[in-house]
């Protein structure tokens, strides 16, 4: 009781030097060097304005010449052409029209600063203008939104039947991912969290032969020009399979399949030999290099230098280790990804091998 006393006193006492203070600054106002703004004030307000705007312009303009290298590259998938599409219009609009409202507001700040013996002019309302700053952006969303939503359809088209899809599946759990492969019936076993228990971490039904030839493993390796399906499980809480450069990503939600699909375009050796990821490498090595320079001087290892590839995310905070959730991909040529593929073991060869154990 006395703390929660002492507390309510020093906060009425803040209180009363906050009125004071209000009282202080009224009873200054008929003085001339008062807080109300004078000519002079507004003069160096407006100036400082137009100085504000050609700044935040210029620094716009540096970072984007700058540090272009941090942005991603092309997509690596068949729809992120459309899906980047989609972002450049966008942002284009964004930039436009914040480059003429700000330029606009800043410059009317300037021109119109305040002066002594001005008044404004007074408007009650103008129907055509508002008419014109309303009907504007209903169009430019409109055609966005419709725009988006015929993208994310044709993104979202997830057909089994057609073509030859790969059918894996993507199990994620604190804090690591593993990928089943549907194997030569490209048919995915059932399963379910309930029976996971010993080599089964999966929880793959022992009783459907479909399980049989899936393949689990902690590599995800994707063959280039192929569309893939992806069947996407979690075994505790909510997840998010994000794949950057495939421009992909799914919530991975306990207790149900959510799905998405792709067709890598690139192999990770064509985007490492890219020209948009040499400069980025290069960059990146270049800074871990000064870093490790005073990781050395202070007695700890110098950090390894850096090389790209591929790795599924998790696009949630699931966790302490969320950071560390990853797994790496490799897409390849078909010819080499169904060479890795034969040296997997199936479900059954592990079942069959712990029983001879």
């Amino acid at each position: 009781m006395t703390v929660f006393l002492t507390i309510v006193v020093i906060a009425l006492f803040g209180i009363t030097l906050w009125q004071m203070s209000k009282i202080l600054k009224l009873s200054q106002l008929k003085n001339e060097d008062s807080q109300v703004a004078n000519d002079k004030d507004n003069n160096i307000h407006g100036k400082l304005m137009l100085a504000f705007v050609i700044f935040m312009y210029l620094l716009t303009v540096y970072c984007f010449v700058q540090y272009h290298t941090f942005f991603l590259p092309e997509s690596a998938s068949e729809h992120g052409v459309d899906y980047d599409q989609l972002m450049m219009i966008s942002m284009v609009l964004i930039f436009v029209v914040q480059f003429l409202t700000q330029g606009l507001l800043h410059f009317f700040a300037y021109k119109y600063r305040g002066k002594k013996g001005n008044k404004a002019l007074f408007f009650a309302d103008n129907d055509k203008l508002e008419f014109i700053w309303t009907i504007i952006p209903v169009i430019v969303l409109a055609g966005l939104i419709i725009y988006g939503l015929f993208t994310w359809t044709d993104i979202m088209n997830i057909d089994e039947e057609e073509g030859d899809p790969l059918i894996i599946e993507l199990y994620a759990y604190q804090f690591d991912w593993r990928a089943r492969y549907s194997g030569e019936d490209n048919v995915l076993g059932k399963a379910n969290v309930r029976y996971i228990e010993g080599i089964n971490t999966l929880g793959v039904d022992v009783s459907d032969n479909y399980g049989k030839d899936d393949k689990i493993t902690n590599e995800l390796h994707l063959p280039v020009n192929r569309k893939v399906i992806f069947k996407m499980r979690s075994q505790d809480i909510l997840h998010s399979a994000y794949m950057p450069f495939f421009r992909a990503q799914m919530n991975v939600v306990p207790g149900m399949i959510t799905e998405f699909s792709y067709t890598p375009t690139m192999t990770s050796e064509e985007m490492r030999n890219s020209e948009f990821m040499v400069e980025k490498v290069a960059t990146i090595n270049k800074i871990r290099k000064e870093k490790s320079k005073k990781l050395v001087a202070a007695g700890d290892e110098a950090l390894e230098e850096y090389t790209f590839d591929y790795y599924l995310l998790c696009n949630k905070i699931c966790g302490v280790s969320h950071y560390n959730m990853q797994m790496k991909i490799i897409v390849e040529s078909e010819e080499d990804y169904n060479a890795w593929l034969k040296t997997q073991q199936t479900f059954g060869e592990q079942l069959s091998a712990q029983a001879s154990n």
